[in-house]
């Protein structure tokens, strides 16, 4: 039984001593790389993070302008979160596809279109706004969710590809502060924005989108592929053994990853919708700094935490713990005291830097944890599920503020709790993560 029990573990984890070797002779090579190549790696680490960033303004820029939609347009409040709710589900729905084929061709093939796509259906998106049509909107905004599957998810399988060790856990937490930045400066840039007119938003994506190809076209060199690619009968197999072998501690992974978006957009939408409302009556620009403070949170936490975890994999369970207390003691704060501005934003901010703790170590565990050539599918699966939480938690959190709004982070603390006891029984690393 024992036997048995170190064989799962050796699949997931190497000897914390050998690696500590490896540890040492890329140590070495590092201390001995030239300042050139150096200097090109952090250039690489720019072009990777401007995927991410990209993706995520795809609904945070939304955010400050769904009041705005809802009265331009005359639409319901369930009605304005179905345009985040579609993006984020048709993303979900497409990215194991997109998954697939990178793994099947190369990673810059899927990105690359999959950038273009997005950036054509803003620009679709705005011009119905322009013509005053909710439906155009949301067929646009479908199609940017299909763009959105070929992006940020591959964008991760790739840092996994290109990088080892620390400097693949640097870049993945890279990757994820960029996300988290972009959630910061994208309600500030949408307000600003609004200020031209309110549907601007969409007419900025295809410039972003721009950037990002350029970037990963003329930077990133993608390392070959050391294999042929299986045909899908076989590959479908060896997803199904990866998923059996680890799904004790992967499905568990990929849930925690996906109630922390969750929690995360539907507090947004709950404060977007807020600060509207009397006795504070905060909008514009204003209102989009309000809601960068608990996501400037995240990204800081997101940064730091992706800087130190290294593969260490018993400091990321206990960083993961305490990062899910973090979010459940903030949600329990929040049920008595969410009438209280500064102290409901505290206790936010709070919760987001239990965030940017849990992220930065789910996506390296998960990078880490398969190999090359099936690593652009359990990415993908994992990152179908964060949009899956993306796409429920703004129409949720509206149902359950027409409830009462002690309801809604009654809620929220349950499911936060739910998932650290998950966390706590069922993802315990011994050793570097591998």
């Amino acid at each position: 039984m024992a036997k048995a029990k170190e064989k799962r573990l050796s699949v997931v984890f190497e000897s914390m001593i050998e690696q500590q070797e490896a540890d040492d002779q890329s140590g070495s090579q590092k201390q001995s790389k030239p300042k050139g190549e150096r200097k090109g790696q952090v250039w690489e680490f720019i072009a990777i993070a401007t995927v991410p960033l990209v993706l995520v303004l795809g609904n945070s820029m939304l955010v400050p302008i769904l009041p705005d939609m809802i009265t331009e347009l005359g639409i319901s409040k369930f009605q304005s979160s179905l345009v985040i709710t579609l993006f984020s589900i048709t993303a979900g729905l497409v990215i194991p596809v997109s998954g697939y084929l990178s793994d099947r061709f190369s990673r810059k093939a899927v990105m690359i279109p999959s950038l273009i796509v997005y950036g054509a259906a803003g620009l679709l998106a705005g011009f119905g706004a322009v013509w005053g049509s909710y439906w155009i909107i949301i067929v646009a905004r479908a199609l940017q969710g299909m763009g959105a599957a070929g992006t940020a998810p591959i964008a991760m399988a790739l840092v996994g590809d290109m990088y080892k060790d620390g400097t693949e856990s640097k870049a993945l937490g890279l990757t994820e502060a960029s996300n988290g930045a972009g959630k910061v400066v994208s309600p500030i840039f949408g307000s600003l924005l609004a200020l031209i007119v309110w549907y601007a938003a969409f007419f900025a994506f295809p410039f972003f989108c721009l950037l990002a190809i350029v970037a990963i076209t003329w930077i990133i060199k993608e390392p070959p592929k050391e294999t042929e690619p299986p045909k899908l009968k076989e590959y479908c197999k060896k997803i199904l053994f990866i998923l059996k072998d680890k799904g004790r501690w992967l499905i568990t992974s990929f849930f925690a990853g996906a109630l922390a978006l969750f929690i995360l957009f539907g507090v947004l939408f709950y404060l977007s919708n807020m600060l509207e409302e009397p006795p504070y009556s905060i909008e514009g620009v204003t209102k989009g700094f309000v809601l960068a403070i608990p996501l400037l949170g995240m990204v800081v936490t997101s940064y730091t935490t992706g800087s130190k975890i290294k593969k260490n994999g018993p400091l990321m369970r206990i960083l993961m713990i305490v990062g899910l207390s973090l979010m459940t003691a903030a949600s329990l704060g929040t049920i008595f005291l969410y009438h209280y501005l500064y102290v409901f934003i505290a206790l936010l901010t709070l919760s987001s830097i239990g965030t940017g703790l849990v992220l930065p170590c789910l996506n390296t565990m998960i990078t880490g944890s398969v190999e090359k050539a099936e690593r652009g599918m359990i990415t993908s699966l994992y990152n179908s599920l964060r949009f899956i939480g993306v796409a429920f938690g703004p129409p949720l959190f509206g149902w359950l503020m027409d409830k009462s709004h002690a309801s809604v982070f009654i809620t929220v603390s349950a499911l936060s709790f739910i998932t650290l006891g998950l966390v706590f029984f069922l993802i315990k690393p011994t050793g570097q993560v591998n």
